[in-house]
């Protein structure tokens, strides 16, 4: 079931993963430590993939109530809270296996979205940060979350790594 709007979503979260991987791909050990956010918790480029890798996995848990007509997020969702109960759930792994884990979590989603109709994609439930939108912005947030925290690594990769919140 194919559809420009869903052909667009797609092509998004390919590039997206692509440059992604691409980036994180090339780390050095010393890159991998370095401090991204320091607010409300300090995440390094460990863990700013570890966060990637939860919102690839729940966002498309998100997405599939929304699509089956569910509500998505609860209005009142501690994104904090759950951020920091993530970054503990996957704090043992390695770098490789959370871009593993990543790739494998994209590849799901894109075949999942694969299935959808523009019906569907019309939508609407609640996203934990954006409040209530279509399913298809939905999608398209996960594109654009990790461009834009990727924008904020690639600074503090450039700038030498100093965090100032």
């Amino acid at each position: 079931m194919s559809s420009p709007r869903l052909d667009d979503i797609i092509s998004k979260l390919e590039k997206g993963a692509r440059k992604t991987n691409e980036i994180f791909s090339a780390l050095t050990p010393e890159q991998w430590q370095r401090v991204i956010y320091d607010d409300p918790h300090v995440w390094t480029m460990r863990e700013l993939l570890a966060h990637f890798v939860s919102a690839e996995e729940n966002l498309l848990k998100l997405a599939q109530d929304v699509a089956a007509g569910g509500a998505g997020s609860p209005e009142n969702f501690d994104y904090d809270a759950f951020n920091a109960q993530e970054q503990e759930r996957l704090r043992d792994a390695t770098p490789q296996q959370l871009l593993d884990a990543l790739n494998t979590a994209r590849q799901a989603t894109l075949a999942w979205a694969r299935t959808l109709d523009d019906a569907q994609l019309d939508r609407v439930g609640n996203h934990p940060a954006l409040g209530e939108i279509s399913l298809e912005t939905l999608l398209i947030s996960i594109y654009g979350h990790q461009l834009f925290h990727m924008r904020d690594a690639q600074h503090k990769l450039m700038q030498g790594g100093e965090s100032n919140g």
